[in-house]
């Protein structure tokens, strides 16, 4: 599986995980609401922001599992 595709499924695991709507992660994840639509529609982000992405939201798991 390459690197963005990976990104996608967590991205969309954690959004059914936590019932959360696109627009909801997009705003509090990457400061786009759009982002998770245009992540669908093949927005490839840079890898920067892939990391920084995926490091919040395993800072957001572990704030839930405390």
């Amino acid at each position: 599986m390459a690197e963005i595709d990976a990104f996608k499924s967590k991205v969309e695991q954690f959004i059914a995980e936590r019932e959360m709507t696109p627009t909801q992660f997009g705003k509090q994840f990457a400061g786009d609401p759009l982002f998770v639509f245009q992540l669908r529609e093949g927005r490839e982000p840079r890898s920067q922001t892939r990391q920084r992405i995926v490091a919040a939201m395993e800072a957001s798991q572990r704030e839930n599992a405390a």
